[in-house]
């Protein structure tokens, strides 16, 4: 099943998509207390919308906790000069920075532009407290592509990545697939990001240094994951900063990151704003 967050009468929205159209199935906060209930629903409800139907910002709850991992693909570290890490290196988005297919994203005045980096996003669809890889994979509710735009000069700064990866809607999310029509990501599913129709990436989550259930395992040890948290995946190796000149996006600049078998997510990027 494929799953949009809509705007409806001006409240946000899950909406399911049946038969080529948007079945509109509850508002976000309801349908993350059960969405394996309200998923169940969807085929009975009444109301239909069309499927160009105003996106909403996405559709998570705001209370989900958006947990990165960096450096998560071999060649992605080894092209920024990292040692393999030996545990996963996590870090924390706002929800306040997520935006939806579409949505044109700002280069922060004190950046010379963004860079991209294509990513699979897992969300969780079952609360996980301290179970094992085995019981944290079977939790997840699907997949969604994802790009973890980055305020480079600002990422830079200290050892801590947080201003640097929170910057305005700079969290392009797309729609959620349900893991019953993607496969296991240890299967591989393909991921590319292309800048203005150019390939800049091109990965196989194969290639993941740390497998999802293991990481999601290991988070539920520490804190209790609940429906609507999600874990980033990481980004394969092609990223603007490494590349000599560094390629960073700029205002007219179009990025696409599209995971095959899932679907795609596309950003235009604007000028800063003085």
């Amino acid at each position: 099943m494929r799953l949009s967050g809509i705007v409806m009468d001006g409240q946000r929205m899950v909406a399911a998509h049946v038969g080529g159209e948007l079945a509109p199935l509850a508002p976000v906060e309801d349908f993350w207390a059960d969405p394996t209930a309200t998923m169940a629903e969807a085929g009975s409800v009444g109301r239909r919308l069309p499927l160009e139907h105003p996106r909403a910002a996405h559709l998570l709850p705001d209370s989900a906790r958006v947990l990165c991992l960096g450096l998560n693909y071999r060649a992605h570290a080894s092209e920024g000069r990292f040692e393999t890490p030996d545990h996963p290196v996590i870090f924390g988005r706002w929800t306040a920075s997520l935006v939806a297919d579409g949505a044109p994203v700002p280069v922060p005045v004190d950046e010379v532009g963004l860079d991209w980096e294509g990513e699979v996003a897992a969300v969780v669809g079952r609360p996980l407290c301290r179970v094992d890889p085995d019981v944290a994979r079977s939790a997840v509710l699907g997949y969604a592509p994802f790009n973890d735009l980055t305020a480079r000069v600002t990422q830079k700064l200290t050892s801590q990545w947080t201003l640097g990866k929170n910057a305005d809607s700079s969290g392009p999310m797309g729609d959620v697939v349900t893991i019953d029509e993607t496969g296991d990501l240890r299967d591989g599913l393909r991921l590319q990001t292309t800048v203005n129709g150019e390939t800049v990436q091109d990965g196989d989550t194969r290639d993941m240094i740390f497998e999802l259930g293991d990481v999601l395992a290991r988070i539920s040890r520490t804190l209790t994951l609940r429906p609507g948290d999600v874990v980033v995946t990481g980004t394969p190796e092609g990223v603007g900063y490494v590349r000599r000149p560094a390629w960073l996006l700029s205002g007219g600049d179009t990025v696409t990151v599209t995971v095959h078998g899932v679907g795609s997510v596309t950003t235009p990027i604007v000028s800063q704003s003085l």
